[in-house]
């Protein structure tokens, strides 16, 4: 009667550990962070969707996914795109082409995004084959370089 009853305790011992455990990293991983010093959430890419080979037990284990629109705080980490949120995605609206200036704002096919601003580069003087290329006064811009002829 007596090794049952230190078997017993044993294992309730066990259980209460792990239990614990689980909690800490389960606290951990819903705010979508690793353990490696990165305060970035893992991209959909990293995250493992197979469950084969996984016990049911790891299996139950989800990760929540950082948005911008419910975390903007995210789009200001560094090696994000950009300090902007649109439609759940971080972006430069200076410089995105398909939020130029402000989110769903999208240029024409032969334009590029500068300053906030659609512009030709290849007729544009300030912005003279790219962002912030101004030919010299009394140049023009033809074909995306200044003084063409």
């Amino acid at each position: 009667m007596k090794p049952l009853r230190i078997f017993l305790m044993l294992a309730m011992f066990m259980a209460l550990a792990i239990s614990t455990i689980c909690e800490t990293q389960l606290d951990e991983e819903e705010l979508g962070f690793e353990d490696d010093g990165n305060d970035l959430p893992l991209s959909e890419s990293e995250q493992t969707t197979s469950l084969r080979g996984t016990s049911r037990f790891l299996a139950q284990k989800t990760r929540v996914v950082m948005t911008c629109n419910k975390y903007p705080r995210v789009c200001r980490a560094s090696g994000s795109p950009g300090p902007d949120c649109c439609k759940k995605k971080c972006v430069n609206v200076l410089t995105d082409r398909l939020n130029c200036g402000m989110c769903g704002k999208k240029c024409k096919y032969s334009e590029i995004c500068c300053k906030g601003e659609c512009v030709n580069p290849s007729s544009n003087k300030k912005h003279c084959g790219g962002c912030n290329n101004k030919c010299g006064t009394g140049n023009s811009c033809a074909y995306g370089i200044c003084s063409y002829a």
